[in-house]
């Protein structure tokens, strides 16, 4: 497996203007996040509102204030790292890899709260599914992995595993020649208990060879691929660019799982849409496509659950819960929706249905704490 080239090396390769260098030094030295050479690459850096640029350089006008939280830090959690978010769903935070020195050596000091973490799943099987969070997971190195995973599959109730990750098209070399991860997939997702890749593809232009390379790699170990894309203005708000996104997706297998509204933090708010515009892109892009790519869904992870967005016409919202903390499953909602609403709570009547709810609460505040803000900026919202 070949090491990733970091900023310091690779702004002479990506031939990034000094300004904007500027930023991004200063941005990912405050985060810790490394850069590659592979991905800057793909930048037009004349290009001022190149759509992959946007997701860049953005991280560096950051506020320092808060806003609603976007880590999903709301759900208490039931054990160190684990949060039990729905009845058969719960969440292992793992160590930030991106910060965590300790996991490039021994991971085990590390991972300690994520085996505690674990040790809850194993008193609680109506858990069937678990995802790793806290960052990218592919991202973290394959010895920490096989412990978790190692781990998760003595466990029978524990069907599904799923990785949310980037890597694939952010550093495809970091997974189609990472032997040891490929060999942990295939050794643990089987016919009956698979793992899943939720892949983060924001743009059609990341869907480049190397990353169909890295997609099939992870195909021939056994993975399941899905990919999840957030809606974000200036990056992929055009139909037809979703719509040539679907198809690229479906012609290297990976099945298009859902566009998400991301939460409105202050660190999102340049990206936001109106809900309106944003449900007739999605139709738009799945009018454009065949049959694999019209399963995507419009969807938000809401403090009370995971709603799809079934439908906006004539200032009208319809709705749905797919998961809630409160609610029957597919609990159908009809709420008012002016122009301007971007978000859940935009709506009119919308808090009748989850605030009044056992156990609910509001949203607690969140800080920019280093390394998190990039996070956020990059859309992982992975709550469903």
């Amino acid at each position: 497996m070949t090491s990733s080239g970091f900023l310091s090396n690779a702004e002479r390769a990506a031939a990034i203007p000094e300004p904007e260098m500027q930023m991004l030094t200063q941005a990912f030295g405050k985060s810790a996040v490394r850069m590659n050479e592979y991905y800057l690459k793909l930048i037009d850096w004349n290009d001022p509102s190149d759509p992959l640029r946007e997701l860049v350089v953005p991280a560096t006008g950051l506020p320092k204030d808060g806003g609603w939280d976007c880590s999903n830090d709301e759900f208490e959690y039931a054990a160190p790292a684990c949060q039990h978010v729905y009845a058969n769903t719960a969440l292992l935070h793992m160590p930030d890899a991106v910060r965590s020195r300790a996991l490039r050596g021994d991971p085990d000091e590390a991972l300690s709260a994520v085996m505690a973490g674990i040790d809850y799943i194993a008193g609680h099987e109506e858990i069937d599914q678990v995802l790793l969070v806290g960052g990218d997971s592919l991202a973290v190195g394959a010895a920490a992995l096989r412990k978790v995973i190692g781990r998760l599959r003595l466990l029978d109730h524990v069907r599904i595993i799923r990785l949310h990750s980037k890597m694939p098209v952010f550093n495809p070399k970091r997974i189609y020649k990472n032997t040891e991860l490929l060999k942990l997939i295939g050794e643990y997702s089987k016919p009956d208990r698979r793992i899943y890749v939720m892949a983060h593809v924001h743009h059609p232009r990341e869907m480049t060879s190397e990353a169909i390379r890295a997609f099939e790699a992870l195909h021939e170990a056994g993975a399941v691929i899905m990919s999840r894309t957030p809606l974000l203005k200036g990056v992929n708000d055009d139909s037809a660019v979703l719509g040539a996104l679907l198809d690229q997706l479906s012609w290297a297998g990976v099945a298009s799982h859902e566009f998400f509204i991301n939460r409105p933090t202050h660190s999102n708010e340049r990206y936001s849409m109106p809900l309106e515009r944003a449900y007739h892109l999605v139709e738009g892009a799945k009018a454009r496509t065949s049959g694999p790519g019209k399963n995507a869904r419009l969807t938000m992870s809401h403090v009370s659950g995971k709603i799809e967005i079934l439908a906006v016409e004539n200032r009208k919202a319809y709705l749905k819960y797919q998961q809630s903390r409160h609610h029957q499953h597919g609990m159908f909602m009809l709420l008012e929706c002016p122009p301007s609403a971007v978000w859940f709570d935009d709506l009119p009547g919308s808090s009748r249905h989850w605030q009044d709810g056992p156990g609910a609460k509001s949203p607690k505040p969140f800080d920019d704490s280093p390394g998190d803000a990039v996070k956020r900026q990059a859309g992982y919202e992975i709550v469903d």
